[in-house]
């Protein structure tokens, strides 16, 4: 039975996914036709066609491999000065010449008569900027209104000034999770007698409102004795209690190993609704993790190998493909949590994922949307820049010209998604919730 809710829970992931990517691609389609540019394919998927229907001068469908979408606009490819739209010029001599005029012939076959105020390259560098951003902007509007649901709405677990746990011996986090040894002191906290449920009232003094306050006040009174206030049953409970220090990650920086003061709690978590600032702090912090993890890709990836080839350990935090997500999906759904929690699980799951594929989008490389993003503000800048210096107006950038390093990307983004779909089915990540 847990196979089968795994299964339909990834399915039902990797479907919401599709959807993820029609909308990717709708952005990019909206405001083609906004701005004028001929559109003739609006595709879910890539390969073989599975259905397809024409409405107009495009055609929408899906396609049988579902790893993708795309939208097929005309005058992608500038000409070379002298091609007349719809014929293809002669194929010039050179190492990669013939590779960018044949692309070029390709794409100027398509163009009709009275095309030419329609073609994409024609387009002003700001309207080619906005149809390029908008597939991945949607993706990110999309992680934006997924967490804001998250947090806003359901509510996320934060720790509380309550105590949720009492440890009895101080282990070291570079020991974390060894039981205590025989002779270990106790912890200030099984000393004192604390329990589950009891709620601070006051540390040293200062009343306690939230429990990162309460947090930084104990990991700043290394050995000291300091008086705590906690309600228990109604009643107020006072003693002086002397704090011992520990070993502990640092709370500005997870991979600094610090010694601070050591009470011995774990907190109680309670589900709790916060405010848009919440939701804007996340997505900021959101950013710096994918954008650190982006610069990372290429370390990630060797790891990625040595995990499908040679049974070296997944890690947790490396990139995951289109099935491992899709998987991990399922899992949360057939986890022993309560209903509200694999909820809030499979909608973080699915807010990660599109923030994650709307940035790595915005990677200024070609084929990705933002090597043409890169290309239109290069575009505005030459323009700028002539318009001060009174030279003639160079024109449109042209990016064909990048086409062999384009090619060694997309080369690049195969062998990187067939790598991750192989290690996802040979060695998957799975839930840690």
């Amino acid at each position: 039975m847990e196979s089968l809710i795994v299964l339909g829970g990834a399915l039902l992931f990797f479907l919401l996914l599709l959807v993820s990517i029609g909308l990717h691609e709708l952005g990019h389609f909206s405001f083609a036709k906004l701005f004028g540019v001929r559109t003739t394919q609006f595709m879910v998927g890539f390969g073989p066609t599975m259905w397809s229907r024409h409405k107009g001068e495009t055609e929408y469908g899906i396609k049988w491999i579902p790893l993708g979408g795309y939208i097929r606009m005309i005058g992608m490819l500038p000409p070379q000065k002298g091609d007349t739209p719809g014929q293809a010029r002669t194929m010039r001599t050179g190492p990669f010449q013939g590779l960018i005029d044949s692309a070029r012939g390709a794409a100027l076959e398509e163009v009709r008569p009275g095309d030419e105020n329609r073609v994409f390259y024609a387009k002003k560098w700001w309207q080619k900027l906005i149809i390029m951003f908008a597939g991945p902007a949607m993706n990110i509007l999309l992680a934006i209104l997924f967490f804001g649901i998250l947090i806003m709405g359901i509510g996320t677990s934060q720790p509380q000034p309550v105590v949720g746990a009492v440890y009895q011996c101080s282990i070291p986090a570079a020991e974390a999770g060894r039981e205590c040894r025989p002779g270990e002191p106790l912890t200030p906290a099984a000393a004192m007698g604390l329990r589950p449920g009891d709620r601070f009232i006051s540390y040293d003094g200062q009343r306690i409102e939230s429990y990162p306050q309460m947090q930084r006040l104990i990991r700043d009174s290394a050995g000291r004795t300091v008086e705590i206030v906690v309600s228990r049953d109604g009643q107020q409970i006072r003693k002086s209690v002397p704090i011992t220090s520990n070993q502990l990650q640092s709370l500005d920086d997870p991979d600094k190993i610090e010694t601070v003061g050591f009470l011995g709690i774990a907190s109680m978590l309670e589900r709790e609704r916060q405010g848009p600032g919440a939701v804007v702090s996340h997505m900021g912090d959101m950013t710096v993790h994918t954008v650190t993890a982006l610069i990372q890709m290429p370390q990630k990836m060797v790891g990625v190998w040595d995990a499908a080839f040679g049974g070296e350990e997944r890690d947790p935090e490396g990139p995951i493909g289109v099935v491992g997500a899709s998987r991990i999906g399922g899992e949360v759904l057939a986890s022993e949590h309560q209903a509200l929690d694999k909820l809030s699980w499979f909608i973080m799951l699915l807010a990660g994922v599109n923030f994650a594929v709307g940035m790595f989008n915005l990677v200024p490389l070609l084929p990705l949307d933002g090597g043409h993003i890169a290309g239109a503000l290069w575009e505005a800048i030459k323009r700028g820049a002539a318009r001060v210096l009174r030279r003639p107006d160079p024109g449109y950038v042209d990016v064909a010209k990048a086409l062999p390093l384009t090619y060694v990307v997309a080369v690049v983004l195969m062998v990187m998604g067939a790598l991750l779909i192989y290690a996802d089915l040979v060695n998957p990540i799975h839930f840690q919730g």
